[in-house]
């Protein structure tokens, strides 16, 4: 999730001068396209990068793994993929993927209402419905507050999951909600919100992505004498690369001590005491390099999953558009301050 490509909700795509669709998406009608066409679009990432994002997890919590000496290319990712489907099968390769698609639609609906109501009170009043790049930075990091706040129970589950194959633990976490409930009974609420804290740190990467890729869209747009909504399945991919890799190159750290809170449980055997103490220690036993465990895995990963993940949002979104029968002149109101 934040900081999550597979799960992390695209930008809409906005017309810059079209007060028509700004219309069309502060509707129901609008609202329910994005989170219908974001949930699908990301299932199909989450699923599609899945092994990656296991071993960029383990990466993160346990550092590099020992790795035969028969890989192909000697590169301790295949080394590391291949190790997974020899010990664990094929459904080691696909842990976490249950809390992850559990959590995307909540993730993205919460993400769009926040961010569409937000883009209406902070839109100039010119007619335009642009808004600035501050005003698009706001709006983006209120929504990815917001939808942190609501999901980081599920993302912890998620962690654990993928973890737990390489670690002695004394009852394995068995399913989604089962897992919910033994986190809640064993740990409380601090258990189910651990590494909330850097996770909303991790906002600064929603506030950099999101943005660039409206902008990178709207300069391809002006560019080819065309508008948002028309441009190709190519410029779209360029778009949602450029903003992915420099959104999570620039904060990476963050992924690292939030995976690293989030798999800590009652039994851990390495206790922080929070996100401060977990960076001193991080840095004492690592230094920098600890912070940028797994970063060439997470660029590996989430290049393709936003390329997957924003252009199968556009297509399904345009196609709902298309399918879905236009409704009556009816707004959802905005947020109350």
């Amino acid at each position: 999730m934040p900081g999550d490509a597979a799960a992390s909700p695209a930008p809409p795509s906005p017309s810059a001068s079209s007060s028509q669709h700004h219309h069309c998406v502060t509707s129901a009608r609008g609202l329910l396209c994005h989170a219908v066409a974001g949930a699908s679009a990301g299932v199909v990432a989450a699923t599609f990068v899945c092994p990656l994002d296991v071993i960029k997890t383990r990466f993160q919590v346990h550092g590099w793994p020992k790795i035969a000496t028969g890989t192909i290319g000697g590169s301790v990712i295949i080394g590391s993929l291949q190790q997974i489907a020899q010990q664990e099968g094929f459904r080691g390769m696909y842990r976490g993927l249950s809390p992850t698609i559990l959590a995307l639609l909540p993730n993205w609906a919460v993400y769009f209402t926040v961010y569409e109501q937000l883009k209406r009170l902070l839109s100039s009043s010119d007619g335009s419905r642009q808004l600035s790049l501050g005003s698009n930075v706001i709006a983006a990091s209120g929504a990815g507050a917001a939808t942190t706040i609501v999901t980081n129970p599920l993302w912890v589950v998620k962690t654990r999951f993928q973890t737990q194959g390489i670690k002695t633990v004394a009852i394995p976490y068995k399913g989604t909600l089962a897992a919910l409930r033994r986190i809640a009974h064993e740990e409380g609420i601090r258990g189910l919100y651990s590494g909330l804290v850097p996770a909303l740190a991790g906002i600064s990467h929603v506030a950099i992505q999101f943005p660039a890729y409206e902008k990178i869209k709207a300069y391809l747009a002006e560019r080819g004498n065309t508008t948002v909504e028309r441009l190709s399945f190519g410029d779209v991919a360029v778009a949602s690369s450029l903003a992915k890799v420099a959104a999570s190159t620039m904060t990476y750290p963050h992924e690292v001590v939030r995976s690293k809170l989030q798999d800590q449980g009652a039994h851990s055997e390495i206790r922080y005491k929070g996100v401060l103490d977990c960076i001193r220690k991080v840095y004492h036993r690592e230094g920098v390099g600890g912070f940028y465990r797994g970063c060439a895995t997470n660029l590996l990963r989430t290049t393709p999953a936003a390329v997957i993940t924003f252009t199968s949002f556009e297509m399904i979104h345009r196609f709902l558009l298309g399918v879905l029968p236009p409704e009556a002149e009816q707004h959802i109101q905005p947020l109350k301050h």
